[in-house]
């Protein structure tokens, strides 16, 4: 009897001795110590201690589990972005041996664009005189008193739309080249510091 209340009297203290304390910060920004982790442990995060003040186990807030997702997040991005990159290092230092490479290369992109406004620069001359022409029977048959045909009415308008068609094939064109000398002149940098000869 006397050993199973002694043993008893020794476990319960040696439970004492280990049990765990919570320490955490509220709302307002004050810290508490308890036996027992409050309600919101989860959510407003803190720190599992041992009876001599050692942190056992640290449990995060809700929002450092945000941060640190977002922090991952941030990391994987910018990993992948560096992937991204050393893949299209890689691609142009493959492709080009020297500049002069490049520039061709911006050249033969562009030439294809030059032609396009070219001809559309030619059918505009065209149509413009047709216009011209259309406006000018228009114009006298309307003096004369007369009735203007549908048939005469429709070409103008079909002329008018060429015209508008023939300008926007001229001006996409034209910003499509900006686009191709800007991507041309940035391949051309990267290729110069990959080569070591930055100038």
């Amino acid at each position: 009897m006397a050993f199973s209340l002694l043993a008893a009297v020794l476990l319960l203290s040696a439970g004492t001795a280990q049990a765990a304390m919570y320490r955490w910060v509220d709302g307002n920004g004050r810290v508490h110590y308890s036996d027992t982790p409050p309600t919101t442990y989860q959510r407003s995060g803190g720190a599992e201690m041992s009876k001599q003040g050692v942190v056992i186990k640290r449990t995060q807030s809700e929002a450092e589990r945000r941060a640190e997702v977002e922090r991952q997040a941030e990391q994987a991005r910018i990993q992948e972005e560096q992937n991204r990159q050393a893949q299209v290092d890689r691609a142009l230092m493959a492709t080009y041996t020297t500049e002069a490479e490049i520039d061709l290369a911006r050249d033969r992109a562009l030439e294809h664009h030059k032609l396009a406004i070219k001809g559309a620069e030619i059918r505009g001359t065209a149509v413009n005189a047709t216009l011209v022409d259309l406006k000018q029977r228009i114009a006298n048959i309307e003096k004369a008193g007369r009735p203007v045909g549908a048939g005469l009415t429709d070409q103008l308008e079909q002329a008018n739309r060429e015209h508008q068609d023939l300008k926007r094939v001229i001006q996409n064109n034209q910003e499509a080249m900006e686009k191709v000398r800007a991507k041309y002149a940035a391949d051309k940098a990267r290729f110069r510091q990959l080569s070591g000869n930055p100038q």
